[in-house]
């Protein structure tokens, strides 16, 4: 009996990196993000929400897509639509918006510039009650995003991954205020930069980082454990289509989602034109923190952001060989499993309020 039990023992030691993940083995992941709805940081947000091997701790706002104050409506709206309690933090303001560079450096394939084509809402209550027509059911956390990422990571030492999908105000602040929590961040993964080919805001740049290069430089220069970038020189090879379109629709079924998709920018192109085409940015990085093995290219190289304003400015750099002092080596994903992301992003597990 004692040896039964002993060759019971041995082999569940062997079989325990296959066998599923508990509970208390899931990801834990901090959504740092300049919200919008649905495509592409809603998509995201929900993904990540709704999968089993992730615990979505937090969900951080920053302007860039969207203002701070819209970001938190956008995000309190989706997850009370999926039935999701995840705290919400208001973030980081960038003032100093240099617009006028497009019309001095040139512009690229891109005429997007987010929040800057809008005025700033009062507050996140007011945007959320004359966006959706009603009161909301949840709030943000009373903490400003900057503090609650510190107090996050202290909380949970050496197991939080921040996925920073929109600009990094609120990550550069954290590490500035707090650098105590460096060493206890598990890894970054970023939706940002443009390394081997041009940029979408301007030529040179990306927009996540171009919106506040400053930040995106302290954050990348900060020694993490693991920074993976996910930029424009995979994003732009995944092209969103109508058959893409259409196929999530079937998906959602009559969720609140589905509405939220059809009044959505991008719903309302691919309705006015079935030849539209979009990216999806921010979604392949939950795609890939959900499936780690989408990824089937990679390089790594040490990464800095050009910070001087002129033509260049916002623009991201990749060394090969040892870059500018404080730089830091950075994984690139260059190629990712297409047809199985867009399986991924199809599949139920990720949308509660679709099943």
């Amino acid at each position: 009996m004692k040896g039964i039990c002993c060759l019971m023992l041995h082999m569940l030691l062997v079989l325990a990196p296959c066998l599923p993940a508990t509970a208390a083995q899931k990801e834990k992941v901090l959504l740092d993000t300049d919200m919008v709805e649905m495509f592409d940081d809603g998509v995201a947000m929900i993904m990540l929400a709704n999968a089993p091997n992730i615990e979505l701790v937090g969900v951080t706002c920053v302007s860039g897509n969207s203002w701070v104050q819209e970001g938190v409506a956008f995000a309190l709206r989706q997850l009370e639509i999926e039935g999701k309690a995840v705290p919400v933090a208001a973030g980081m303001r960038r003032q100093e918006l240099f617009a006028i560079e497009r019309q001095l450096f040139g512009m690229g394939h891109d005429t997007w510039t987010g929040a800057l084509e809008r005025k700033e809402p009062d507050s996140w209550r007011a945007f959320y009650r004359k966006h959706y027509g009603q009161k909301p059911s949840s709030r943000p956390v009373d903490r400003h995003a900057v503090s609650f990422i510190i107090d996050t990571v202290r909380a949970n030492p050496n197991q939080i991954t921040l996925a920073a999908i929109g600009p990094c105000g609120n990550l550069a602040a954290a590490v500035r205020m707090a650098p105590d929590i460096v060493p206890l961040i598990k890894r970054v993964i970023y939706m940002g930069g443009a390394f081997f080919q041009p940029g979408n805001v301007t030529p040179a740049a990306e927009f996540n980082w171009w919106f506040d290069p400053e930040a995106a430089q302290i954050a990348l220069r900060t020694p993490f454990r693991e920074q993976i970038a996910i930029g424009l020189d995979v994003c732009e090879k995944v092209v969103f289509r109508r058959e893409h379109y259409d196929r999530l629709l079937v998906t959602l079924g009559a969720s609140g989602q589905a509405q939220l998709l059809r009044d959505s920018f991008v719903g309302k192109r691919f309705e006015a034109n079935p030849g539209f085409t979009h990216f999806v940015w921010d979604v392949l990085v939950a795609a890939v923190l959900i499936d780690p093995g989408l990824i089937t290219a990679e390089q790594t190289r040490h990464v800095d952001i050009n910070t001087q304003f002129g033509p260049s400015y916002g623009q991201s750099l990749a060394y090969a060989q040892s870059g500018p002092a404080g730089t830091q080596p950075v994984r690139i994903v260059t190629d990712i499993d297409i047809e199985r992301f867009w399986d991924t992003v199809n599949d139920k597990t990720y949308w509660k309020s679709a099943r």
